[in-house]
């Protein structure tokens, strides 16, 4: 498993060369303005709330002494929590609704790997991969709230919440790198065998979203290039997995070499 999360971030070093050797930046335009606006209302959501759902939360501390203190530590906290569910809804909606865009993409990549056009054995369409993606969404978003909210719960403890942290983290990649693997599967396999497929190699989705959320951590830029970094390095993963299986954990990454010597 770790071995895996190592490697499904590993791909991100090679994927911006990629996405300019096939010439796929001109896919990822409209989505890259989708997550740019979605990022900066959330982003704003996030700020004004907190402020408020700080002093809601302040009100339990009965006493004068340390009220400010306690107002101050619940309105960070306050900040945390809405910023970690507004990245939640913020991975859905943009993934949801650049699932048409993505598509290309990961035909173009699957293409360049295996030598031939990249075929759609389900007979998915425009319509059907919006359909998909956004019932894709809304599983992996009820699934993730069910599992963030208990978490979130537990940032509230001292010591505790710093472990919480990590695994809300690994929670959020998990489903971030499920999204962004799905691009290629909704090709090869149903709604339920695309699940079933990512869960056997749930460390490679995992690494794949921790690139995703590191990338949300650079001001500006990381907002911009995070939908084509890493929808790129998950068509790699997901066009691997497909064609050359061992049906192993110790997977064998088509080598940066090959897209070099190309």
């Amino acid at each position: 498993m770790i071995q895996n999360i190592f490697k499904g971030l590993q791909v991100y070093s090679g994927a911006y060369g990629l996405i300019s050797k096939l010439k796929l930046w001109k896919y990822f335009v409209i989505p890259m303005i989708i997550s740019l606006v979605v990022f900066i209302l959330i982003f704003a959501a996030a700020y004004g709330l907190s402020d408020n759902l700080g002093a809601w939360i302040a009100n339990i501390w009965p006493w004068e002494f340390g009220k400010e203190t306690f107002t101050a530590i619940s309105t960070f906290i306050s900040g945390v929590v809405i910023l970690a569910l507004g990245i939640i809804v913020y991975k859905h909606v943009i993934m949801a609704l650049s699932s048409p865009f993505m598509s290309p993409v990961s035909e173009k990549i699957e293409a360049y790997y295996t030598g031939k056009p990249a075929e759609n054995y389900t007979n998915t369409t425009f319509t059907k991969q919006l359909i998909r993606s956004i019932r894709i969404g809304i599983r992996n978003l009820a699934k993730e709230l069910i599992y963030t909210l208990p978490i979130l719960l537990l940032k509230f403890i001292p010591i505790v919440n710093i472990f919480s942290t990590a695994l809300l983290f690994l929670v959020q990649a998990y489903y971030a790198g499920v999204s962004n693997m799905d691009y290629t599967l909704e090709r090869h396999f149903t709604y339920r065998e695309s699940i079933a497929f990512i869960k056997k190699h749930r460390g490679l989705a995992i690494g794949n979203g921790i690139g995703f959320l590191l990338l949300l951590l650079v001001p500006v830029i990381g907002v911009i290039l995070v939908l084509p970094l890493s929808v790129t390095s998950a068509s790699i993963i997901a066009v691997d997995l497909l064609f050359d299986d061992d049906e192993g954990e110790d997977i064998g990454f088509v080598p940066f070499e090959v897209i070099e010597n190309r």
